[in-house]
């Protein structure tokens, strides 16, 4: 489990936005050529190392949503679901994840898609313990 998985699961959980975008839309990676939908990559992450061995570590994560939309509206319409369905997330468990917090990390600017998409992004800071 990654941070990556972890927002996925949130956007795949959030039955506003599974209105809009089914969950088969929601990727990890990439999207192909033209085609519409919402991508999750991680930009970063660092663990925090402790001197001794512990059964789990502490990451935290730098993951980006992007959302490529037909039109502006859809667009702006998908950022907000977005980070309603990720901001100031706390749980404490999703897969084999624990101790779990989500804040936002910034927002990218409006820019154009292929094929005259339109495209933005959402990073989050996702902080959790996995297994070592």
């Amino acid at each position: 489990m990654n941070g990556v998985d972890i927002i996925g699961q949130l956007l795949r959980g959030y039955a506003p936005l599974i209105a809009i975008w089914p969950a088969g839309s929601i990727k990890a990676g990439a999207l192909a050529e033209g085609q519409l939908g919402i991508v999750v990559r991680s930009i970063s992450i660092t663990d925090q190392q402790p001197l001794a061995w512990e059964p789990t570590v502490r990451s935290t994560e730098r993951v980006s949503v992007t959302v490529r939309a037909q039109t502006y509206r859809d667009q702006v319409a998908t950022m907000k679901l977005i980070r309603r369905a990720c901001t100031s997330v706390v749980a404490d468990a999703i897969g084999d994840a624990r101790r779990i917090s989500v804040l936002t990390a910034g927002t990218g600017p409006d820019v154009n898609g292929p094929g005259n998409t339109f495209e933005q992004a959402q990073d989050f800071r996702v902080s959790f313990d996995a297994p070592a």
